[in-house]
């Protein structure tokens, strides 16, 4: 199965405590092997294999932020 690259805009992410609570729950969701959070801009990237779309935003939503949908 090929790597998959997703991103997400994030909501309310300030600060590095912000970032390691979505990086805790995002890296628990399955196939994934590589997170990037990026505070200022609220960016959120997920490498992984077969990495489910729907698991990564209720990550988010378990760490107590809202994916933005553009």
């Amino acid at each position: 199965m090929a790597t998959t690259e997703l991103s997400y805009t994030v909501k309310g992410m300030t600060c590095n405590s912000c970032k390691l609570n979505v990086t805790e729950e995002v890296e628990q969701v399955q196939g994934v092997s590589e997170i990037e959070v990026e505070i200022e801009t609220g960016r959120l990237t997920v490498r992984g294999e077969g990495v489910s779309d729907d698991a990564v935003k209720a990550a988010v939503g378990e760490a107590g932020y809202e994916v933005v949908v553009s």
